[in-house]
């Protein structure tokens, strides 16, 4: 028998008194001053995080002069979109705007109830979705003040409530130093990745054949579309966008795909074509590069270049993935406010010419490391995921009492 268990055998054998909140606690009827705040101690909705219990410092300063003062363990709860699961135990003390709720423990009832352990009761799924089910409007929905107050909660003895929240508090601990590791582990995987590319790529020791781009492949411009034209179904296309978040050195098929009445006013990539971003933000974005490698043509934005040449198109992504390239690729990069690259400078960067089998050979052993930092990278989240709902499940477990007759 655990000492949870072994306390509550000790302590409620026979359950669990049930409060409504409302008569527990209630929320803040005090104002501050705006003029008195700062980043750290203003908490609007925006920067109140979700599903993380937690906030950011506010971005921005409020709009009303006068706010909701919190306090130390009071507990915040972003009313807008109650389902986004926004709430935060407070550290500090300062003030709120109206779309968060702050949540205070009646003095009289301090004695009785711990600010940690009713944070966790209001983190659960099983309020939020109270609180959605009471909500009202459709697009933007508020949760209702009143029926908050009237969600029950369960209030064992201190001496349970603390072993709770002791116990969840070692489980979040366990999750973060998982997580730390595991991103450890992929960074490391990452940057042998990075080694052993631009090691392979560097050809230090080997009789190559170098040669600038234009005179192995010509360049081709895209045409505009815009958010606009976007459609869940229709051409499949690649916008520069999308070569940032979207993929990796090679791809078969699209995320995004535009009306199909437009396909006369279109430019295309051919199989095997390298599509190259030529905008970014910043030096090092410009130039990321996908070969394209679907059954069809695919249309590009014209912000993006397309690469048509006689190498092996993953080579050709590959190196332009290594840090030589990007050391020389940065000295043709226009620095404006949005970074560009032209097809003349392009043209210009040098690449290596390897025989067709010794490019084959290289992207072989490239693939698979990337394959295993995909996997990785794939992983990670799948397994902290995992964790997480282990956390939920625990918690709800804990958090859930007989009542007492």
């Amino acid at each position: 028998m655990s000492r949870l268990d072994k306390l509550i055998a000790e302590l409620c054998p026979e359950g669990v008194e049930f409060n409504s909140l409302g008569c527990v606690a209630a929320y803040s009827d005090t104002r501050v001053d705006a003029s008195s705040l700062d980043e750290t101690t203003f908490v609007g909705v925006d920067n109140l995080l979700s599903n993380t219990a937690g906030k950011t410092d506010a971005s921005y300063q409020p709009n009303t002069a006068r706010l909701s003062e919190y306090k130390v363990g009071d507990i915040l709860l972003g009313n807008i979109r109650p389902y986004l699961k926004k709430i935060w135990l407070a550290n500090n003390s300062g003030g709120c705007s109206g779309d968060v709720l702050v949540v205070r423990i009646l003095e009289e009832h301090r004695q009785h109830l711990l600010p940690e352990f009713l944070y966790r009761l209001l983190s659960s799924d099983d309020f939020f979705t109270y609180s959605m089910q009471h909500a009202k409007g459709a697009k933007m929905p508020r949760g209702s003040k009143e029926a908050i107050l009237k969600y029950r909660i369960p209030v064992p003895p201190l001496e349970v409530q603390r072993e709770i929240v002791e116990i969840l508090v070692t489980f979040t601990k366990l999750e973060a130093e998982l997580s730390l590791e595991l991103e450890a582990e992929l960074e490391a995987r990452r940057r042998q990745y990075d080694y052993y590319r631009n090691a392979l790529l560097a050809f230090g020791d080997q009789d190559v054949r170098w040669a600038v781009m234009a005179e192995v492949g010509e360049f081709f411009r895209g045409r505009r579309f815009t958010k606009n034209d976007f459609d869940v179904t229709g051409v499949a296309c690649i916008h520069y966008g999308d070569i940032y978040k979207d993929y990796g050195t090679a791809t078969t098929t699209t995320v995004s795909y535009v009306r199909t009445d437009m396909v006369t006013a279109l430019r295309f990539a051919q199989p095997g074509d390298l599509v190259i971003a030529g905008v970014g933000e910043t030096v090092e974005d410009v130039g990321k590069a996908v070969a394209w490698l679907g059954k069809g043509e695919v249309a590009i934005h014209d912000d993006c270049f397309a690469f048509r040449h006689s190498l092996n198109p993953k080579f050709v992504a590959h190196y332009f993935q290594t840090a030589a390239f990007h050391t020389e690729k940065n000295k043709f990069v226009a620095r404006a406010k949005v970074k560009r690259l032209s097809k003349e400078g392009l043209g210009k960067l040098s690449i290596p010419v390897p025989p067709p089998e010794e490019q084959a050979r290289i992207v072989a052993i490239l693939d698979k490391f990337e394959a295993l930092v995909s996997d990785l990278s794939i992983g990670l989240p799948a397994e902290l995921k995992t964790r997480r709902q282990q956390y939920v499940h625990y918690r709800d477990r804990l958090l859930t009492f007989r009542e007492v007759a």
